[in-house]
């Protein structure tokens, strides 16, 4: 019984989480232009996942956000996101999050 509880008071951390992080990133703007499993305007997060599958990349990333950029996967440019749209910590994470779609 103390498992089961250890268990769902760990879900329930990571669905704070997880929440969180979906906040920050919709307030960032993120959700505009990108989802989980299709193209919008920017790439899916599975196909930025799998691009950069198996490589150290959330510096890249994370500095490719901060700048902007186009090219990578297509002519539409990314409008850079600064630090006033979501936290260093937030976007590390993010990245993260989108590397393991």
């Amino acid at each position: 019984m103390k498992q089961l509880l250890i268990a769902l008071a760990a879900l329930l951390s990571f669905g704070a989480q997880a929440a969180e992080l979906d906040d920050a990133m919709n307030k960032a703007g993120c959700m505009a232009c990108h989802a989980k499993d299709k193209k919008i305007v920017g790439p899916s997060f599975k196909d930025i996942a799998a691009k950069y599958k198996g490589q150290d990349v959330v510096a890249k990333l994370s500095e490719k956000v901060r700048k902007g950029g186009a090219g990578t996967f297509g002519p539409v440019p990314m409008a850079p996101v600064g630090p006033d749209k979501i936290s260093d910590a937030d976007l590390k994470s993010a990245v993260e999050s989108i590397l393991k779609s």
